[in-house]
């Protein structure tokens, strides 16, 4: 499965008001990807830091929940889920080339 066909299979499933474009999603990719960090630290602290197959699992499915709302919001936002991916390929392969991975800001 291509990312666009990823994207167009999960916007069949996105059902949220049309004057919430772009917020839901975007608060929703937050809470997910929360309960993404929520889940790796449980495994720290109550599975002595053992990533069983069935823990893998579990974040996998989260991890699944926030690509869903990236695709909602590229869309929302005019975007293919491809192009999203393509720009941000650019962007680190710009900055590996300058000698910019490192670091912080949005544009270095």
């Amino acid at each position: 499965m291509t990312v666009n066909e990823y994207q167009a299979a999960a916007l069949t499933t996105a059902v949220y008001p049309e004057d919430k474009r772009i917020i839901y999603p975007a608060l929703g990719m937050c809470g997910e990807a929360g309960e993404v960090a929520d889940k790796v630290k449980k495994v720290i602290r109550d599975n002595n830091q053992q990533f069983t197959d069935e823990k893998k699992r579990e974040i996998a499915k989260e991890i699944g929940d926030v690509l869903w709302y990236c695709a909602t919001l590229s869309r929302d936002l005019g975007f293919t889920l491809e192009e999203v991916a393509q720009m941000n390929i650019y962007k680190l392969q710009s900055r590996k080339e300058r000698g910019t991975l490192s670091g912080s800001g949005d544009n270095r």
